[in-house]
Parts: structure tokens; sequence; C-alpha cells
């Protein structure tokens, strides 16, 4: 082979490596199908992202819209309908007990917290100084009833007496009515039929008896005065015997103050006497706390547009977490609390800020299952009205 020949034959030589040269018109179309396969290749590449980002957007906006609509339900189900506060706390009809009557005390029967009963015998207070006064005011409620009863047969002797003072008085208007009408006779005779001193005699006689009568009748005007002032000494009487009675009571009155009991059912608490220690009237002893229990609540007064009496709430008593009171709404207190402080504030001075003012509001809880719990005032709750 001449070097002709290979010209002719268009032949490339790469080193050692003879290859043979394509015609330009199949390069040609070659290149065109590369570039068609490469254009269609890139549309598929970016056609496919977009696909995806659409579908990614539409589940987004899907789930954003799904969790504003769960929002929204959980709010106006779970949040809007309901108004609660941590300023709330729980109370009760404390009664403080104290002695009516000083002495010293003679036996504790109560210890602290213990549960009482109305009527239970808390302590007893040394009783022998009140037990004789208690003897003493029946001995002179009895000394009282003897006079009444001396006074009562007086007055029935002097109205016997009145009687008999009438009879003589009666006795002496007869003596006297005879004595003149003899002496009347004695005057119509003259010297004729009587000596002078006869006369004279019954003259006498007749102004006696006048006399006489006149001695009767006073006699029974001083029965009669003395069995009014027997009236008036059977009322006295009287009257003495309603006061010793009186004295009697309250001796015994003060004899059942020795024993201090319970007002109402309840716990002890606040117990501060011992046994053999001495006290006083009115001095505070101990303290019973009943079982009936509440909550007042100190909502914020933006809080009370949808509040009313009766509705129902769930109480939350920090000292029990895990469980859950329900009650309702007794009533809601016409002021603030600030208003019934010890030191109202005067807006009407000075430069005025507002401050929202906090309402008590009363709930009441139902029955309480539990026996072991124990509420008692000034214990800290969180209650939760359902307003709507």
């Amino acid at each position: 082979m001449n070097a002709t020949a290979l010209s002719n034959d268009d032949s490339r030589s790469f080193g050692k490596v003879t290859l043979p040269t394509l015609p330009d018109n199949r390069r040609d179309i070659e290149s065109e199908e590369e570039q068609v396969k490469t254009a269609n290749g890139s549309s598929s590449k970016n056609g496919a992202p977009k696909k995806n980002n659409r579908r990614r957007h539409l589940i987004l906006g899907t789930a954003a819209l799904v969790a504003g609509l769960a929002t929204a339900i959980y709010y106006y189900e779970f949040v809007a309908p309901f108004e609660s506060t941590d300023d709330a706390f729980i109370e009760a009809h404390v009664t403080p007990i104290a002695p009516q009557v000083a002495g010293r005390v003679q036996q504790l029967l109560v210890k602290d917290n213990q549960e009482v009963k109305k009527g239970d015998v808390l302590l007893q207070i040394d009783p022998s100084d009140f037990q004789t006064a208690l003897d003493q005011a029946n001995a002179n409620l009895t000394a009282a009833k003897s006079r009444f009863e001396q006074a009562h047969a007086q007055f029935t002797a002097d109205q016997a007496k009145v009687a008999q003072e009438k009879a003589n008085v009666v006795a002496a208007k007869a003596n006297a009515a005879q004595a003149a009408s003899d002496y009347k006779r004695y005057q119509a005779v003259g010297d004729q039929g009587i000596s002078a001193s006869q006369l004279d005699l019954a003259g006498t006689k007749a102004s006696a008896t006048e006399a006489d009568v006149q001695a009767a009748q006073n006699k029974e005007l001083a029965a009669e005065a003395q069995v009014s002032l027997d009236k008036a000494g059977i009322q006295t009487a009287a009257a003495e015997v309603e006061k010793n009675e009186a004295s009697v009571r309250q001796a015994k009155l003060n004899l059942s103050y020795t024993q201090v009991k319970a007002p109402e059912d309840g716990y002890v608490t606040h117990r501060t006497v011992e046994a053999g220690s001495y006290v006083q009237v009115g001095q505070p002893l101990l303290a019973v706390v009943p079982e009936n229990v509440w909550v007042v609540a100190n909502f914020k007064e933006t809080q009370l547009t949808q509040m009313r009496a009766g509705q129902p709430v769930t109480v939350k008593v920090d000292a029990y977490p895990q469980i859950k009171f329900n009650g309702h709404v007794d009533s809601i207190q016409h002021g603030s609390g600030a208003s019934f402080s010890l030191l109202p504030p005067e807006n009407a001075s000075g430069n005025y800020v507002k401050v929202v003012q906090r309402v008590p509001v009363k709930i009441v809880l139902d029955k309480i299952s539990d026996a072991n719990v124990v509420l008692g005032p000034g214990m800290s709750v969180e209650p939760e009205v359902r307003v709507n």
C-alpha cells in the first residue's frame, strides 16, 4: 500500500492504531440525535422537582389549615368557655371557743385536730365554787318562799280581822242607837218619871256608845289598811322569790358553764389551753373548724362578664393535685375586695392609675366522698368556672 492509497482512504492514525473516518453527514446526524436526547433529558429533570414542590406546598397548606382549625376548636371548646384564677382559697366558719366563767381547768378532754360532735365536752373547769354558789342560791330561794307563805298567812288573818272589825262597828252602832233612843225617852218623860241622875246617865251612855261607833269604824279602817299592806308584802315576797329563782338559774348556768362544750360538729384546731391552766372569761382556748367549707375565688372584674350563680366549677387543690373537686358558683360579692379592706383606696385624690380590681366569688363544693381529704381555711386552690 502506497501513500496515495492512504490519503484516498481518508484514514486517521493515532500512534500505531489507525481508525476509519466517518462521513461528514453521518457525524452531523449523530450530533443532532445527541442534542435531542440532551434536551429531552434536561426537560424531564426540571419538571419533576416542580411537581414535587407543588405537592409539598399543598400538603403543608392543608396541615396548617387543619392545625389552625383544631386550635380554634380547642380554644372555643376548652379555653374560651372557662374562667380561672390562682387567687383562691378555702374558707370556713371557724368558731373560737372561750369560757363563760373563770376558773382552773380541771380536765382537758380533747387533743389537737380531734373530731368532735355538737355537745361534746371539750374541757372541764373546777366546779366547786359554782356548786357552792348554787347551794347558797337554793337556800335563799327557800327563805324567800317561806316569807312569801308568811305574807299570805298574815294577809288571811288580817282579812278576818277586817270582818271582825266590821262586825264590831255594827254592834257599836246598834248600842249607840239604843242608847240614843233611851236618852230621848228619858228626855220626853222629864223630871216626873225619872231622876236627874238617870237622865244624865242616859245622856252619858248615848255619847259613849256614839264614841264606840267611831272607835270601831277606826279599827275597821286600820284593819283594811293592814290588809292593803299585807297585799304589798305579798307582792314584795313574790318578787323576792322570783329574784332568788333567777339567782338559782344563774348559779345553775354558771355551774353548767364549767363544762365547755362544742357548739357544732368539726375538728379541734389552734388549741392553746392545757390542764391546770387558770382561764378567764372570754379567753380564746381553741377553735372548732366544721366540715362544711367553701372556696372564695378573687376573679378579675373583667372575668365576671358571663359569670353567673349556679355555673359548674372544677376546683384543683394544691394539696391534692391528683383530685378534681366539683362545685358551683354560689354568689358574687357586690363590691371589690379593695372596697372592704382596712384602708380602702381613695381614688378622688392625687394621680389616678386604673388598676383591674378583683371581686370575691363564693364557690360551694359538692359532696366530698374521700374521707382522707383534709380541707381547711387558707388552703390554696385553683377554680375553673365554665361560663358558657
